[in-house]
């Protein structure tokens, strides 16, 4: 019995220890069962967490995205401190040498349109009419895109291009000078300005009269500036000195000058403004140099007759289309004003007449709304028979004083 009791005993123990690594085996299967489904839990709410991060990410990126869109369709207004109109802004003007034709011409065109107008006698430098002459004689303002005429006529006299010329504005874009000069695009004249350089651009403008008196003892007559360096690259550089005119300060007797010269054949007149009858019946024309542009002048007139016909300057179109003008717009803005040019020239078989207009104010005023006013002033010439009833001047200068530098 003992030794029955012990094997009982024995087996009994067997049986105890059996059970109790049963119960120790399945309780670690469940501890194992638990945790790996807690970490399964785990996984699956971090895997949910990223997705709700990368769906937020996604919803604010597209909110970025809309608030630029927006920002670019409501892209800044600059705003304007100078108003675009003006009431009686030809008071004191002196009109006793003025053509009174021309300047009643000038008056109705402009009308009260903050600006001024100047008429000038191509053939002679003679101001037939200036509206708002206190405008006229200022210190002037930026010339805007008028100036890449004289940066057209300094690449053409550097034999950089012809008008067929195209240059590379881009990986699919070309344009050649005609097409330039009447769309004003600006990344072609900023080429040609790097390719030339300051000192070519700049020397060349001032043989076409920037940063000089263009009048001859005209009473009141301010100068225009023209930087001795070029503008920082911040500004940009002499690129935009090319078409926009940046840094530069032009008079609208110098750009009369200039376009006067162009509608010649290449004489550089001083400009002069006869204040009585006497000065008109004894008037003599003074040459300030002669230009070496008459072989290039028709390389820019198709683009300046291009401006007229279909590009920036085509209002001129509204009012009158009956004789050939040929122009260049201007338009730009600077502390609070905005400018508005347009200078031009008609060219008819009765004679030629240069007109400048100048605009300041704000968002009317604009280069094309220069070139409006320039075409209601050739149509009322056109209705008084101006054109047909001009006398002709001698063409020959060389007789007439030269009282200039650089002959």
């Amino acid at each position: 019995m003992t030794r029955v009791s012990a094997v009982l005993h024995i087996v009994v123990g067997f049986i105890a220890a059996g059970l109790l690594a049963s119960v120790a085996f399945g309780a670690t299967v469940n501890t194992r069962s638990l945790r790996s489904s807690a970490k399964s839990q785990q996984v699956s709410e971090s895997l949910r967490a990223k997705k709700r991060m990368k769906r937020l990410a996604r919803s604010r990126a597209s909110v970025r995205t809309r608030t630029a869109s927006r920002r670019r369709r409501h892209r800044y207004y600059e705003r304007f401190t100078m108003s675009s109109f003006a009431s009686e802004i030809a008071e004191g003007d002196e009109t006793s040498g003025e053509d009174s034709t021309v300047r009643a011409a000038a008056i109705e065109a402009l009308g009260n349109m903050n600006g001024t107008v100047v008429a000038i006698e191509p053939t002679s430098g003679r101001i037939l009419a200036m509206v708002n002459q206190k405008l006229a004689l200022s210190g002037g303002a930026q010339p805007c895109s008028t100036i890449k005429l004289s940066v057209a006529l300094a690449a053409l006299s550097e034999n950089l291009i012809t008008r067929q010329t195209e240059i590379a504005l881009g990986r699919r874009s070309r344009m050649n000078l005609t097409e330039a000069l009447a769309h004003s695009n600006n990344a072609y004249f900023e080429a040609l300005g790097r390719k030339m350089g300051f000192e070519k651009v700049s020397y060349y403008a001032h043989q076409f009269g920037l940063g000089e008196m263009a009048g001859y003892n005209i009473a009141g007559e301010h100068l225009g500036t023209y930087p001795d360096e070029e503008i920082s690259t911040k500004l940009g550089g002499v690129g935009k000195m090319c078409s926009f005119g940046e840094g530069i300060s032009m008079t609208p007797l110098q750009l009369g000058a200039m376009v006067s010269a162009i509608a010649n054949g290449g004489t550089l007149y001083y400009l002069q403004h006869p204040t009585s009858a006497d000065e008109v019946a004894s008037f003599q024309p003074r040459v300030k140099r002669h230009l070496d542009i008459g072989s290039l002048i028709p390389e820019i007139s198709d683009g300046m007759a291009g401006a007229v016909r279909y590009g920036t300057a085509r209002s001129v179109g509204y009012n009158f289309s009956e004789e050939s003008i040929l122009g260049k717009t201007g338009t730009c803005s600077k502390s609070g004003t905005r400018y508005g040019w347009f200078a031009s020239y008609a060219n008819t078989t009765a004679g030629r007449i240069v007109v400048v207009i100048f605009l300041q104010g704000g968002r009317p005023t604009f280069g094309p709304k220069a070139a409006e006013i320039a075409g209601r002033m050739y149509r009322n010439l056109y209705d008084h028979s101006f054109f047909a009833s001009r006398p002709q001047l001698p063409t020959n200068t060389a007789a007439t004083p030269s009282t200039g530098v650089n002959q």
